[in-house]
């Protein structure tokens, strides 16, 4: 069991209250209130610096399992575009189509990512051989595969610059829609940059974005699970959810599922299906009763990945299956990952956070095997710990804290080869058209094929 009086340091951004907009910008036009919240935030930042999670050694998955029966998969599959944080809707990814990693057709450093904060970014977006990313002074970046910028994009006043900023976005209908951990929600033209609107909801956004049906879906940092219209960010609804005295250190999840509804998970481990039109729930489900003891104190969760009959994510320490018609629990076992859960036919592939990748039956939650990918680095590199990973081609692919990308057979699950990257990774992991991507924490674009 873990110590319930066990140490733990994250404090949160200030929240944003009472602000306005200028009506230009869609930032605060007061200036006597614009300068108390720099100050009240870069203070806050100062001290955000370092965030540490002590665990005992009973919740950390340290079991290695050899696979006896080879696992089959489905076929590759062919994606050309990446719109959306985690491909797809509902959070879906299996085996995509990545033959090799050989070549590097592009290295580029673009943009200043110069705070050193412990942050949790949304994956870059691909559409039309554009890549579209972020740096953490909120500049939003549209460069060709050939590194060539197209347009950038800053909506922030120049007295912000001192103030980390985390962006979330998507593309629909031609327009990005982005959130940060300001409060600010606004939309972009895809083609331009050029802003279209922007509100302010004066709490941090805390959740990846789901835009569907002509509706935005966030979750701010006090758990408030809100819905806008894409027209002009006006809200349509809202819901309260339980808040947590400490606030998650992931950004907490959204899907839309096969039929149409809203699935959400907050940092008070509560699931909940809704509604979209009208923010009626049709279920919810704690799993806060699996966890240890202040788990809730430092929740992390993955992407909640919706099948047509499954809802599956990792939440504090364990893994769940949720019947996605009624919310009742189909399995649970006692491994988490860092990430989207990858499935491709009756398995589910994830990479713990301290370095095993395991393979799960999708139908009863047994773990078939689990391999330690971390050991096959030199001793003094394997102090780091997995930032993101995904399945291409039947092998997947993981990302460490110090820049190894590390490949392992998603059908026998062995350990096949690592290279080195060079950067941090910061968000997750893209491959598209054949190409993986990744963003680096010192602003660096890296495509390899």
């Amino acid at each position: 069991m873990i110590n319930k009086k066990i140490p733990i340091l994250i404090i949160t951004f200030a929240l944003l209250n009472n602000c306005s907009f200028d009506t230009k910008t869609g930032i605060w036009g007061d200036s006597a209130k614009e300068r108390k919240k720099i100050s009240e935030l870069e203070k806050a930042q100062k001290e955000i610096l370092k965030v540490e999670k002590i665990y005992s050694t009973e919740a950390i998955f340290e079991k290695e399992i050899t696979l006896k029966d080879k696992v089959i998969l489905l076929e590759e599959e062919k994606n050309f575009s990446w719109t959306m944080p985690n491909l797809n809707q509902q959070n879906f990814l299996s085996n995509l189509y990545l033959p090799d990693v050989d070549n590097i057709l592009l290295k580029k450093k673009i943009g200043k990512n110069k705070f050193s904060i412990h942050r949790s970014n949304t994956s870059l977006l691909i559409f039309n051989d554009n890549i579209i990313f972020s740096d953490d002074v909120g500049t939003i970046f549209c460069i060709n595969e050939k590194g060539k910028l197209i347009w950038k994009a800053n909506i922030y006043k120049k007295t912000f610059k001192k103030v980390y900023k985390n962006l979330v976005f998507t593309i629909y209908k031609n327009n990005i829609f982005v959130a940060d951990n300001l409060g600010l929600v606004y939309a972009i033209n895809l083609n331009s940059g050029a802003l279209l609107w922007v509100k302010n909801h004066e709490v941090p956004i805390r959740s990846n974005i789901k835009v569907f049906d002509n509706k935005i879906f966030l979750i701010d940092q006090d758990n408030k699970v809100f819905c806008l219209n894409t027209a002009d960010g006006s809200l349509i609804w809202n819901f309260f959810s339980i808040s947590s005295f400490i606030k998650s250190q992931s950004l907490l999840s959204l899907a839309i599922t096969y039929d149409g509804n809203l699935l959400a998970i907050t940092s008070s481990a509560d699931v909940y299906k809704f509604r979209p039109a009208n923010g009626e729930i049709v279920w919810s489900r704690n799993t806060a009763d699996s966890l240890y003891a202040n788990a809730t104190d430092f929740f992390i969760s993955s992407e909640i990945s919706a099948t047509d009959k499954e809802a599956i994510f990792s939440s504090g320490f364990n893994i769940f299956s949720l019947n996605i018609l009624t919310g009742e629990t189909i399995w649970q076992q006692k491994v988490s990952g860092i990430s989207t859960p990858i499935i491709s036919g009756k398995n589910i592939f994830i990479v713990t956070e301290n370095g095993f990748f395991v393979i799960l039956d999708k139908n009863t939650g047994k773990i078939i095997s689990s391999t330690n990918i971390l050991k096959q680095l030199k001793k003094k590199k394997q102090k780091t710990k997995i930032t993101g990973y995904i399945m291409g081609s039947g092998k997947i692919y993981a990302m460490t804290l110090n820049g190894f990308l590390i490949v392992s057979s998603a059908s026998s699950g062995k350990f096949e080869y690592f290279k080195k990257i060079g950067d941090k990774n910061i968000s997750p992991l893209v491959i598209s058209n054949g190409k993986l991507y990744i963003h680096t924490e010192e602003s660096k674009i890296f495509v390899l094929n």
